[in-house]
């Protein structure tokens, strides 16, 4: 059977995951229609593409969306750092097309997700969850987006918000630790495209669940897959777990 061919338009072009990106729609057989970098107008592209992935900043989300909502395609947006405007407004545009929002497009880590959201549903709330990451020492934000991806999957897994347990901060005399919060640590250095880890700590044992992306690649190859899977659907939100089936 021939697969068919999906025009990918791509906002961040000019990044390093943007270049990626151009790579593996490449190595997939399928087409960039039209890209563009910062400043760029998203609407020269959306009119002649079948689904928009964006990898630029938050502040240029608004627009990117409402591009793709007057060309009628679907969205992807593997943005970080985005704030509660950015998911309101997100909200708004579900109703229009189709919307998947991620933190991280790899396919391990969406694994992962479904590996911690099961281990923190079967675990008694004695067992701690700490979550560490590290990345390069350019990148902005912290914790990162897939560090709160994961954190949200533990929480979802208990059954609570991550916004209500979550604790991020600890210095000089943070006393015992809080049972029942999920904590964060964030390390920046070097060239490290990515690594996760979720530490489930129990009275004399540990559960560890890690993942490491030895470059961009990975999380390219799974938002075009992604953005394949996300053609044809019908207005709504979608997530990476529905893209494997989970």
């Amino acid at each position: 059977m021939t697969k068919s061919l999906v025009r990918f338009g791509l906002i961040g072009q000019e990044g390093r995951m943007g270049q990626a990106l151009a790579l593996a729609i490449e190595a997939e057989g399928h087409t960039l229609q039209g890209g563009i970098g910062a400043g760029g107008k998203p609407q020269t592209i959306a009119g002649e593409c079948d689904v928009l992935v964006d990898f630029s900043v938050p502040a240029a989300l608004e627009r990117n969306v409402e591009a793709a909502i007057a060309a009628r395609v679907p969205i992807l947006v593997g943005t970080t750092g985005l704030g509660s405007r950015h998911f309101d407004l997100l909200l708004e545009a579900e109703k229009q097309i189709p919307v998947l929002q991620t933190g991280n497009t790899s396919l391990g880590v969406t694994l992962m997700q479904h590996l911690v959201r099961e281990a923190t549903r079967r675990l008694s709330i004695e067992w701690d969850v700490e979550v560490l990451e590290m990345h390069h020492r350019d990148k902005v934000d912290a914790p990162s987006g897939t560090a709160l991806l994961l954190g949200e999957a533990a929480a979802e897994g208990r059954g609570v918000k991550l916004s209500e347990i979550l604790e991020i901060a600890r210095g000089g005399k943070s006393g015992p630790r809080q049972s029942g919060t999920i904590g964060f640590a964030s390390l920046r250095g070097g060239t490290v495209s990515g690594e996760h880890s979720v530490i489930l700590a129990g009275d004399e044992e540990r559960i560890m669940l890690s993942h490491s992306a030895e470059n961009r690649n990975v999380f390219a190859k799974g938002a075009v897959k992604a953005g394949i899977w996300l053609v044809g659907k019908t207005p709504g939100r979608y997530t990476m777990a529905q893209v494997l089936d989970l």
